[in-house]
C-alpha cells in the first residue's frame, strides 16, 4: 500500500522528541519577533509604519513563524549527538526553500512604502501602485515554500540515507603494485 506524503507526516511528528518541539517553540517566537518588530506589526519606538497593516498580515506572520518553527526544528537530531560524528550534519536544498519563505514573508507583511529596497525600486507611487497589490500573493507564496519545504524534511528523514563510500587511504600509504 502506497501512503501519501501527508499521511505519513503526522507519524513523523509523533516521533518527534520534547527537544525537538521546544525547538520550533523557541524557533517561531524568534521568528515572529524577528519579522514583526521592523515590519511595526508590533508596535515599537525603534520603527514606524506610514501605511496600516492589512487585515491578513498578522494572520500571515503567524502561519510563517510556526512553519519556520517547525521547519527549523527538523535540523534538530532526534537523538543528542555523542562528541559530533561525522556525518551526521544534513544538507539539501529543501532548507533554501524554508529560507526563502521566511524572507518573502518579510515582504509581504511589511509596509510597502516603509521597505527601502522597495522604494529604491519602485519609488512611493510605484510601491504603493505595484508592489502593495503583489503583497497577498507573497505572503500565499512564503506559506507554500515554508509547507513544501517543512513537509519534504519532516517526511523524508525516517528514510534510509545513503551510506558514505569510505575515505580512500592516502596516495603515500598505499602499497606499490605487485608486478
Amino acid at each position: 500500500m502506497i501512503r501519501s506524503k501527508y499521511g505519513t507526516l503526522i507519524p513523523a511528528l509523533a516521533q518527534w522528541p520534547v527537544r525537538r518541539w521546544l525547538a520550533a517553540a523557541v524557533a517561531a517566537a524568534a521568528t515572529y519577533l524577528v519579522v514583526a518588530v521592523p515590519t511595526d506589526l508590533i508596535d515599537t519606538p525603534l520603527f514606524s509604519r506610514e501605511v496600516p497593516p492589512t487585515w491578513w498580515s498578522f494572520p500571515v506572520l503567524g502561519v510563517t513563524a510556526v512553519l519556520t518553527g517547525l521547519l527549523l526544528a527538523t535540523y534538530v537530531s532526534r537523538e543528542p549527538a555523542a562528541g559530533g560524528e561525522p556525518g551526521s550534519e544534513v544538507s539539501d536544498s529543501k532548507g533554501r526553500f524554508g529560507a526563502a519563505g521566511a524572507i518573502v514573508s518579510f515582504f509581504a507583511v511589511g509596509c510597502p512604502v516603509c521597505n527601502k529596497l522597495v522604494l529604491l525600486a519602485l519609488g512611493t507611487s510605484g510601491a504603493m501602485q505595484y508592489f502593495e497589490p503583489i503583497q497577498p500573493l507573497l505572503a500565499a507564496l512564503s506559506i507554500a515554500l515554508l509547507l513544501w519545504a517543512f513537509v519534504r524534511r519532516a517526511t523524508s528523514e525516517d528514510r534510509c540515507p545513503v551510506p558514505r563510500g569510505q575515505a580512500e587511504p592516502a596516495a603515500d600509504s598505499r602499497q606499490p603494485a605487485a608486478p
